[in-house]
């Protein structure tokens, strides 16, 4: 969740843009953090706002807001293709990251013992 926050919220951040990021409702304790500490660290209220809930609910809703420009999505097919509609629909920018795999490749002269965690933990 760490990681996925980050990457959805600094490139809104760098670009001069305020950010609704609406975590996956199995994993928003971490965002909710990051979002308190940044404000800690002296952004200003309302640059990073954090939206929890399912996204039948709250997803759907913040994809159909008209102050909404962009919609970045990480997540399965389906959601990213109702998220893809109501985008179509209402003219929004949207990018999708959907269903994919993490390969890797074990060479024949490598380090089992070292591979092996490192692929578990990709």
């Amino acid at each position: 969740p760490t990681a996925a926050s980050i990457w959805k919220i600094a490139p809104a951040l760098a670009t001069g843009c305020t950010i609704v990021l609406k975590p996956s409702e199995e994993a928003s304790l971490t965002p909710l953090l990051i979002a308190r500490l940044m404000q800690e660290a002296g952004v200003p209220d309302g640059v990073v706002n954090i939206v929890t809930g399912t996204g039948a609910e709250a997803g759907a809703r913040l994809a159909e807001h008209p102050d909404v420009n962009k919609i970045v999505f990480t997540g399965s097919t389906l959601t990213g293709q109702a998220i893809a509609r109501a985008g179509v629909t209402n003219l929004k920018r949207v990018s999708l990251e959907l269903g994919g795999k993490s390969p890797i490749i074990v060479c024949r002269d490598a380090d089992i013992d070292k591979a092996v965690p490192i692929a578990a933990m990709a």
